[in-house]
């Protein structure tokens, strides 16, 4: 089977492009509870947000209080991966001009977290990473890699093997390879993840972010 073609840097960020990552409450609960604020107000602008403008300037105004929660928590990478998640979520609402730039600083926000604790928030870093390096085009315009992509989506999935975002992100990824039939696989293994109350926003937007890709797979296989 034909792999999907690559898109181009203009249209790759229209899709959904940040990963989330999976709940972990670390040994300090102040930091945790900064956490769990910057990754509400990520799914509330990411799926509740219908303007476009004010989206970006929501956005943009979250990516400067992450960065702040990172200057309180030095040393820790649960803010800095929440910091390279609303940076890619950014990367994805900015303009054609501006999305490389960002997605390299989101890239280089989450290498820090990797650096720090590699497994934070069972398996954020890796998914995140993974996810920028297939979701941006290779050389010579962008850092893409589709080796790189799948050895961390993998290394993902094996640290939350029934989470919703771990199974999501690599059913899209084995889609944007051409390998629908598996791909259709893993999305609805997404789908069978419990629910979750504590993130109620993010959980019932990416549910359907999930239905929606499995519904196109599935009519074009059927």
């Amino acid at each position: 089977m034909s792999l999907r073609p690559r898109l181009a840097i203009a249209s790759l960020f229209a899709l959904a492009f940040a990963a989330t990552a999976p709940a972990g409450a670390s040994n300090n609960p102040a930091m945790d509870a900064d956490v769990s604020r910057i990754d509400n107000e990520w799914a509330r602008i990411k799926y509740q947000v219908k303007d476009k403008d004010a989206q970006y300037r929501q956005i943009d105004a979250l990516a400067k209080q992450a960065a702040a929660v990172v200057a309180r928590y030095p040393g820790h990478a649960e803010p800095l991966l929440w910091q390279g998640i609303v940076t890619s979520e950014e990367a994805g609402m900015a303009s054609m001009f501006q999305q490389l730039g960002y997605a390299k600083a989101a890239r280089a926000i989450l290498d820090r977290a990797a650096a720090i604790d590699p497994k934070a928030m069972n398996g954020g870093v890796p998914m995140s990473l993974g996810v920028l390096y297939y979701r941006v085009p290779g050389f010579p315009i962008g850092f893409g890699s589709t080796e790189k992509a799948r050895t961390l989506l993998k290394n993902a999935l094996a640290m939350d093997p029934g989470g919703l975002d771990s199974n999501y992100f690599y059913g899209d990824f084995l889609h944007s390879q051409g390998d629908d039939r598996d791909a259709i696989t893993y999305l609805q293994r997404a789908l069978q993840a419990p629910a979750n109350p504590h993130r109620p926003v993010w959980d019932a937007g990416r549910r359907a972010d999930v239905r929606a890709e499995l519904a196109k797979l599935q009519k074009h296989a059927g």
